[in-house]
């Protein structure tokens, strides 16, 4: 799933590309991903893109006097870019193709969606806060506003798991499975631990490693074309994704807790004292 650092990306990306051109077509190739009615995506076309931003992990790109297009990718949701496009409709129904954009010009991208579990949302609303997503977002961790002890606030009562609560949208913007697991391991914590438990340095120690690892990810995605980015996520992990292999810090076997939909790696030298996570299918730790 694209979480902060790439949506960043994208939002950059597709700003050097979108804004001051115009949109000729918006086109649903799935009815499943469209998520309002009104106003209809036809109010998009024919106006000047604006700007494009990010809200957590939501797109955002602004119209001229117009509707805001608001994409959330999902799990298996991804954006691609084509310098021409065929002048013909795409056919509902054939193919991961959800969405395309199409400019004045002949270029514009694609939203596509792998699998089954179709989860890829797309809005097309007055302002961003008519989006539910966006209006329950939490702050954003980027955010100048987003200090220590505005975070020290957020987790003061929480008597949740760490994990979970990086995870939360409503709590804090952007971050899920991957990222929250590399803070975890950055901050040597055990993604089991009670936020509420944290000491005043313990919350201080997982605030920097918030936002190091996060400013990190976004300077490694800037820049980077949007085809290039999945690999780019994928190499900069230190224990996501890396079940079985050595932790990069003191060597230890990165190891895995599976859940129902998802699972967290981590390393238990570096987090647990040496200690193995009991790997048990409870989905709703992360809830």
């Amino acid at each position: 799933m694209p979480e902060l650092p790439e949506v960043e990306a994208l939002a950059g990306f597709l700003a050097e590309r979108l804004v001051g051109r115009r949109v000729e077509r918006v086109l649903p190739a799935a009815v499943s991903v469209l998520k309002t009615y009104d106003p209809p995506l036809s109010a998009a076309e024919g106006r000047a893109v604006t700007a494009v931003r990010r809200h957590g992990k939501f797109l955002d790109v602004a119209t001229d006097d117009g509707p805001h297009l608001v994409f959330h990718l999902a799990r298996a949701g991804w954006l691609r870019w084509h310098d021409s496009l065929p002048e013909t409709p795409p056919r509902p129904g054939r193919g991961p193709l959800a969405l395309r954009v199409r400019l004045a010009g002949g270029d514009g991208f694609d939203l596509t969606e792998a699998g089954t579990q179709k989860r890829l949302a797309v809005y097309c609303a007055r302002e961003p806060s008519d989006v539910p997503g966006i209006a329950r977002l939490g702050p954003d961790p980027l955010a100048p506003a987003f200090t220590l002890d505005a975070f020290a606030a957020l987790l003061r009562g929480e008597r949740r798991q760490l994990k979970g609560v990086l995870r939360d949208q409503s709590v804090i913007a952007g971050i899920g499975n991957a990222y929250s697991d590399e803070i975890l391991h950055a901050a040597r914590m055990s993604p089991f631990k009670l936020a509420a438990s944290l000491t005043d340095e313990e919350t201080a120690t997982l605030y920097e490693a918030l936002g190091t690892t996060l400013r990190e990810a976004v300077e490694r995605a800037r820049g980077h074309a949007a085809a290039e980015l999945k690999a780019e996520k994928k190499s900069g992990m230190r224990v996501h994704g890396r079940t079985g292999q050595p932790c990069p810090v003191c060597g230890d076997t990165v190891r895995e807790v599976s859940f129902s939909d998802s699972s967290l790696q981590y390393c238990p030298t570096c987090q647990t004292g040496g200690k193995p996570l009991a790997d048990r299918r409870l989905s709703r730790l992360l809830k």
